[in-house]
């Protein structure tokens, strides 16, 4: 939803498409959203504070600190204390909203801040401007770093049944600790949709960073996407996509609170909503589990 001609881009996108998405998420029950400041340099957070803007059954908002940007779009890693409390003003501003529900730490980066920028963090939770504070693609010995200055409400890191690097030590030590565990990019950024081919990869605009992510890119690719049709036999049975078998595999896990989707339109929401409510056997738990070796 931050639109294109920003490093991470996804590719242009109509702002019209993504407070439809919202509005049929809203709709069907959906009641958080999460977004930060640096999608779309901002934009995102704008478009985000539009779309609720007139809604009666306010969801809860979550966002993120610890990267900026300058007047040549160039991105950078600040967690000064400063610079925290400065970049929380500015997403109130634009997401037009006199709270923050959850307040996070986008990346533990310069590591050597990560207390000075949690201290900012629980500063802004004590002057009520946001009420729960998280960090977001940190490691268990970071998180031990911090956590003696403030609880530590939540971890969002990516999780899906192609990254999987958070099972050995970040979801163990989050259930030993009540720590909620929000993943994000369950679809690993839309390849387990189902709508991925990889004539469609091929033609992603220039702007669009996944063609560059080794998932995307052969030998990993054609692996991938015979695991997709996996997910689609699966699906069949449920009535549902490969890429709400793919959402509901990451919520099968304890640790996880909740999944982060992205959506573009509101066909798209509509497409990913019979995640919420499909539990997955253990036979096919098995049967992904043996594809994935």
């Amino acid at each position: 939803m931050g639109g294109g001609n920003w490093k991470f881009a996804w590719g242009p996108q109509d702002d019209g498409d993504s407070i439809a998405a919202i509005h049929t998420a809203l709709d069907a029950g959906v009641n958080w959203i999460d977004t930060a400041a640096v999608y779309g340099l901002g934009h995102a957070e704008i478009v985000v504070g539009r779309a609720v803007k007139e809604r009666s059954d306010k969801p809860l908002i979550f966002t993120k600190c610890a990267r900026v940007w300058n007047e040549n779009r160039e991105i950078g890693k600040r967690l000064k204390r400063e610079s925290v409390m400065k970049e929380c003003e500015d997403s109130l501003t634009r997401l037009g909203v006199d709270v923050i529900d959850l307040y996070q730490i986008h990346w533990p980066e310069p590591d050597e801040d990560i207390e000075e920028g949690w201290e900012a963090c629980a500063r802004l939770k004590d002057q009520g401007k946001v009420r729960w504070i998280g960090v977001s693609n940190f490691s268990v010995s970071q998180m031990e770093r911090i956590v003696s200055i403030a609880p530590i409400t939540s971890l969002q890191p990516p999780y899906s049944m192609l990254v999987r690097g958070i099972e050995d030590e970040q979801l163990p030590y989050c259930q030993r600790n009540g720590i909620g565990v929000i993943g994000y990019s369950p679809m690993r950024s839309g390849l387990l949709t189902g709508m991925m081919t990889a004539e469609r990869i091929a033609a992603m605009p220039p702007d669009d960073h996944r063609q560059h992510v080794p998932d995307f890119q052969e030998p990993r690719l054609s692996r991938n996407l015979a695991l997709v049709e996996l997910l689609r036999e699966i699906g069949n049975q449920h009535g549902v996509s490969p890429g709400e078998v793919a959402i509901a595999w990451t919520l099968r896990h304890p640790a996880i609170t909740g999944a982060i989707v992205g959506m573009r339109n509101a066909a798209q929401a509509k497409g990913v909503l019979g995640a919420a409510g499909l539990k997955l056997s253990p036979e096919e738990l098995d049967r992904i589990e043996a594809a994935l070796q």
